[in-house]
């Protein structure tokens, strides 16, 4: 996702990008925030106008640790996300062919738990929230169920409006709920 010179050069996200598809019950507009805190405004500018937050999480050993740690990316997203009023969330564990053996169940429940513990202080119901073991380069469990995760059989949500569950990133963003919006009252509009 990562246009700009610079980005492909340092290998990090600067600004905001916008790419567009469709799921089954949505038009879905994504606003791929930078993760890197020198870039941090530019994330608060794309989260403030998002509906759900999609929290990529590295399963790498030391990377999830990096961005979990007190002044780690994870944990910092999280409570921006939250902050700004994006009340629903996706957990994406990214990287699993990369874990310690490859596909870990292990280390995904590891890091459920530790992500669940951290996003419940923040304000999220971690019942409420799909949490999606991925490996975005290889494309497991984002369209369609992995056979490399053969142990996972789903993830489930629970929530007053209604539970959902799925096996795929595109599935539990079939699940977000629309919020609603004030149609009835004046327009507001950020200059």
């Amino acid at each position: 996702l990562d246009k700009l010179k610079a980005e492909r050069e340092r290998g990090i996200t600067i600004d905001i990008a916008l790419w567009k598809f469709e799921t089954t019950k949505y038009y879905v507009t994504v606003i791929d925030a930078p993760g890197h805190r020198d870039f941090i405004k530019n994330m608060i500018t794309g989260t403030s106008q998002a509906d759900c937050a999609v929290l990529i999480v590295a399963a790498g050993v030391g990377e999830f640790e990096a961005g979990i740690s007190k002044e780690g990316q994870t944990r910092e997203h999280a409570l921006l996300a939250y902050t700004l009023g994006v009340k629903q969330l996706i957990v994406c564990v990214n990287k699993m062919d990369s874990t310690e053996p490859k596909y870990s169940e292990q280390r995904f429940r590891e890091i459920e738990k530790e992500v669940s513990g951290y996003i419940k202080k923040v304000g999220y119901n971690p019942k409420a929230v799909a949490f999606v073991p991925i490996s975005g380069w290889h494309g497991d469990n984002m369209l369609e169920p992995s056979e490399n995760m053969g142990w996972f059989k789903s993830w489930a949500i629970e929530r007053k409006e209604g539970n959902a569950s799925g096996k795929t990133l595109f599935e539990a963003l079939d699940s977000i709920l629309p919020p609603s919006r004030p149609s009835d009252k004046p327009l507001r509009l950020p200059l």
